[in-house]
């Protein structure tokens, strides 16, 4: 087990962040750590406020549980800091933890890999692009949630990001695969075919990178509700499903529409145009994102006049 010894230049930090975030009448502090932490020292200099612990894996947060400090899994221990902290708070978010509109006072490691020495305010983007659990939840359907979390978050990325430079369009079909499986039919090559069922869940962030580039080819991917990637690049077969959408949507929207009526499975496409994520569910669309297009914004606190800072 790796811990997190709290210096005392670290708990300076974290006081001034408590005062920050009074001052900014900000919703939370995001501590980004890299070890397990001394929790009762944490809780003690939390003082009741909303505090988020962020880590890229489950072990640091291990006895958190037993704190009123709330945690986060990130996962991505080869990217930068900025990127991994914008993933904390999309998934702090999808967590029910903070709202799309929180601000946000962040302590992390910016520039010392082995202490954290930098303290930012953020405020987060009205229009985050991210689905609360709640969200989700309203969804009919058999397929879990946390799966169902994952691809939407991949959609989302997809539709933001684009890859390499480049926008992207393309549609995710999760769920009563088999059926979905039998209309459908290969666009051509599967890039997935041959690869053994543990080297294609959508829970690996190798194969979500994967799946990326596999976005760009015509066809749809199939993910089966447990979060296994069954195929990629299916023309859907749905020419007989009844559906009626909204004008300026195209075949890459009709076809998701289709499929989820004709099948139990729930359809995500994304445009290419715009990148708004569109959820399907018995031929409707149930649910619509709009991903930023925006950074996050960052803005380093002045330390000597936080006022100015924060306005």
């Amino acid at each position: 087990m790796k811990y997190q010894k709290l210096s005392s230049q670290f708990n300076e930090f974290f006081k001034l962040a408590i005062q920050m975030l009074e001052v900014a009448e900000a919703d939370a502090v995001l501590i980004f750590i890299d070890g397990t932490p001394e929790w009762d020292k944490l809780k003690s200099i939390a003082e009741g406020h909303k505090v988020i612990v962020a880590a890229d894996r489950d072990e640091f947060l291990e006895g958190i549980e037993h704190t009123e400090l709330l945690g986060v899994v990130v996962d991505l221990e080869e990217s930068p800091i900025l990127e991994k902290l914008m993933h904390a708070l999309v998934e702090a978010v999808a967590n029910d933890q903070i709202s799309t509109g929180a601000k946000v006072v962040a302590l992390y490691s910016g520039f010392d890999e082995e202490r954290i020495d930098t303290i930012s305010f953020i405020r987060l983007d009205e229009r985050l692009g991210r689905l609360t659990s709640r969200d989700l939840r309203k969804l009919e359907t058999s397929v879990p949630l946390e799966t169902l979390k994952m691809v939407v978050d991949l959609a989302v990325e997809i539709g933001r990001e684009g890859r390499e430079g480049k926008p992207v369009g393309t549609c995710f079909v999760v769920g009563d695969h088999r059926k979905v499986l039998s209309n459908s039919a290969p666009a051509g090559f599967d890039p997935l075919k041959g690869y053994p069922k543990k080297e294609r869940n959508i829970s690996d962030r190798s194969v979500r990178e994967n799946l990326k580039e596999i976005a760009q080819l015509d066809g749809a991917i199939v993910v089966n509700a447990d979060g296994t990637v069954e195929a990629g690049g299916r023309m859907l077969d749905v020419a007989s499903a009844s559906v009626t959408l909204s004008k300026g949507l195209g075949a890459r929207h009709w076809a998701a529409a289709a499929i989820s009526k004709k099948t139990k499975a729930i359809a995500i496409a994304v445009s290419e145009s715009n990148g708004t994520v569109r959820l399907f569910q018995g031929g409707e669309v149930v649910l619509r994102i709009e991903p930023s297009r925006r950074a996050m914004k960052w803005k380093d606190l002045d330390f000597d006049n936080n006022q100015n800072a924060i306005d």
